[in-house]
């Protein structure tokens, strides 16, 4: 199995020894993206929803940069700070996908990483 980093300076760069994204076997895996604004470095607001589209919109870099759109996505995992804010995340997470949508998890975690809202994974498949 060969696998191959994608990369892209339109999303966030990695804040430690992970990629953006692993291409392999005909899937992209793209790590969990945070609501960073690959521009400023900040996140893009202190609203759920600027986070989470913030963070959709790093996982569509990523999966550009590997030839593939959002509806190429099969799986997503989404990790609240709270779980409260699933209804606001929803709506937005709603704008990205349609059709077909992906299979989905969805949870609440004790803590993400710059105290972020959200943070968001995918797999897609070529």
């Amino acid at each position: 199995m060969a696998k191959v980093q994608v990369s892209t300076n339109q999303a966030p760069a990695a804040i430690g020894p992970y990629s953006q994204g692993v291409a392999a076997n005909g899937f992209v895996y793209v790590s969990g993206q945070l609501p960073i604004d690959p521009a400023t470095g900040n996140f893009a607001g202190d609203t759920i929803e600027a986070q989470a589209a913030q963070s959709l919109e790093n996982v569509k870099s990523i999966l550009a940069e590997a030839g593939l759109e959002m509806s190429d996505v099969v799986k997503t995992t989404v990790m609240l700070k709270d779980i409260g804010d699933f209804a606001a995340m929803n709506a937005v997470y709603a704008k990205y996908f349609t059709g077909v949508c992906p299979a989905r998890s969805a949870f609440q975690v004790a803590a993400l990483p710059k105290d972020a809202l959200v943070e968001i994974e995918a797999i897609a498949v070529k």
